[in-house]
């Protein structure tokens, strides 16, 4: 059996302490326990979008990674890459056609459904910033669907470990009260929530200062 690679050097994470993008990118370099270097990019003085980062991400977002000579941005693709990279064949990226499926689903839930749901209203509230009337209906949907699986499994994906969709739909739940979102209903969510962060190498992603 070969051995597992490890980066040459650590990998360099350009973070905004206030992203749940880039902490689910912060929290798998943790759980993998891969060396790691983070690169502080404030959003809050335009940093993001300065020549240097645009030169990343012309999308002007965060997080980034850079594995040596390789640049990757957006969240859940760094934790597709750094799975197949840094964890072959464990259980973090099921590569059974129906494990792999049932990942893609909630990172896609992730993108769509969490992004315009939960992250969406905590945004609103930390930040000031106008929201949809529609994002409360759209986190109460989500977190429904998440109640429903998970109380019948362990994890969000069937299994005996969690995968990377646990780590991707992680952040943006555990702070969905900064936003208004009330997790007392889904107590089943509030167990998933507890066992993620009862793994080996979990970091918290700091409470945001929500504004009045």
């Amino acid at each position: 059996m070969s051995a597992i690679p490890r980066p040459d050097a650590p990998i360099r994470l350009h973070h905004f302490a206030l992203s749940g993008h880039s902490h689910r990118v912060l929290l798998f370099l943790s759980l993998l326990g891969l060396p790691y270097e983070i690169v502080p990019v404030d959003f809050l003085k335009g940093a993001h979008q300065s020549p240097e980062f645009l030169a990343l991400n012309p999308l002007g977002q965060v997080p980034v990674i850079q594995d040596g000579s390789y640049t990757l941005a957006d969240s859940n693709a760094i934790l597709v890459y750094l799975a197949r990279r840094y964890d072959a064949g464990g259980p973090w990226l099921p590569r059974d056609a129906v494990g792999e499926a049932e990942v893609q689903r909630w990172l896609s839930l992730a993108a769509g459904w969490l992004a315009f749901g939960p992250a969406h209203l905590r945004v609103g509230k930390v930040f000031g910033m106008p929201t949809e009337a529609r994002g409360k209906d759209i986190a109460t949907r989500l977190l429904r669907a998440m109640e429903g699986t998970l109380a019948h499994q362990r994890w969000l994906v069937a299994g005996a470990a969690p995968t990377i969709a646990d780590v991707s739909l992680h952040t943006y739940t555990a702070h969905a009260p900064e936003g208004g979102v009330d997790l007392a209903p889904y107590p089943a969510v509030r167990r998933w929530l507890a066992e993620v962060e009862a793994l080996p190498g979990f970091i918290a992603m700091p409470p945001s200062p929500v504004a009045v």
